[in-house]
């Protein structure tokens, strides 16, 4: 490990689970945060809620497609729904920095609230923190969310051969909007984040039952940083093949100009499910059924013939190496 923090320990890729591998869970470790899910499955009073939290620190906090205020909500949304959960309360904690405009400060909060009435999930907690100047960098959001768990039979562990990977829809699409923001390019690239709740996407593939096996929303590190979660340290084998990939044509066009791998581009409002190929065909018609979901797609399937990796069948006939994402390829996306 090195011996400061940089700005890759938060990319969400091989920095990210070193930081938490080798610092944090040597001396919290238990049986529920060694999982390491999006969310921690609970039993409380012999009630099974699911828990999960996150923080929100996105540069600009208005983007194409949404601002930080959306995205805390959803994000967390995101999180219990992927753990089989269904949402209902939220915490909201913001940290803002002085000088912060008190009219964008209004936009945020009515953003959160017409968010949350989407999500049918109520803000019931929070707290509200000002920082000096020059040291917040605008405004900063924390949501802790409980939901009531619905499916719990989820995990690295249900993964068998032959099983498919599945993805609700267009890939890197957050990540993209984030840079055209950063970069000045909203006015030529007409790319626009995903944010968006994933809920209904996760009860159409939850249906079947324990025939899913496990599901994760990409964030930060993208589809291919996600895919290596599911395989490392395992038998298995996750082959995608790049023809079968949806992606926006403007988003890509701008991932290709920046020299952005999209596959390491986050997204907002898409879910990455490994379901038994009996029904993938099934999953899939039913997702496009849904406006999130029309783009929904079988990119792959699990193998064994390179265990712990992820192998991209490339368009020129050639195959791969998908790693986890190395270094801070898009910091503060999130």
């Amino acid at each position: 490990m090195d011996d400061i923090i940089t700005l890759s320990y938060g990319s969400g890729g091989k920095k990210t689970s070193h930081l938490i591998e080798d610092i944090i869970l040597p001396s919290l470790s238990c049986d529920e945060l060694n999982k390491l899910s999006d969310g921690a499955v609970l039993d409380v009073f012999s009630n099974k809620i699911a828990f999960s939290t996150d923080s929100f620190v996105v540069s600009p906090y208005f983007f194409p497609g949404g601002d930080i205020g959306k995205l805390a909500v959803c994000g967390t949304v995101n999180d219990l729904s992927v753990c089989g959960a269904k949402p209902e309360y939220l915490s909201l904690s913001l940290i803002i920095e002085e000088g912060f405009k008190i009219e964008e400060l209004k936009k945020i909060i009515k953003s959160i609230e017409e968010t949350s009435k989407i999500c049918n999930v109520k803000i019931v907690t929070g707290d509200t923190k000002v920082v000096e100047k020059g040291k917040g960098d605008g405004i900063y959001i924390n949501t802790s969310g409980i939901g009531r768990l619905i499916y719990e039979d989820l995990g690295k562990d249900k993964i068998s051969e032959g099983d498919a990977v599945i993805v609700t829809g267009c890939i890197g699409d957050h990540g993209a909007a984030i840079m055209a923001s950063r970069n000045n390019l909203v006015d030529e690239f007409n790319v626009k984040s995903d944010c968006a709740p994933v809920y209904e996407l996760a009860q159409c593939i939850l249906q079947y039952g324990d025939k899913v096996k496990i599901m994760r929303d990409p964030t930060r590190g993208g589809v291919a940083t996600t895919l290596n979660e599911f395989v490392e340290n395992s038998e298995f084998t996750i082959e995608i093949s790049e023809e079968k990939i949806p992606i926006n044509v403007e988003t890509n066009n701008l991932c290709e100009i920046l020299g952005i791998d999209p596959l390491y581009s986050a997204n907002e409002g898409k879910i990455l499910a490994i379901v038994d190929s009996s029904v993938a065909e099934n999953v899939v018609n039913d997702l496009r059924k849904i406006e999130l979901g029309k783009d929904a797609a079988i990119i792959g399937y699990v193998t064994k013939n390179f265990p712990s990796k992820v192998v991209l069948h490339t368009n020129l006939g050639g195959k791969r190496v998908l790693s986890k994402l190395t270094g801070a390829q898009l910091p503060r996306i999130c």
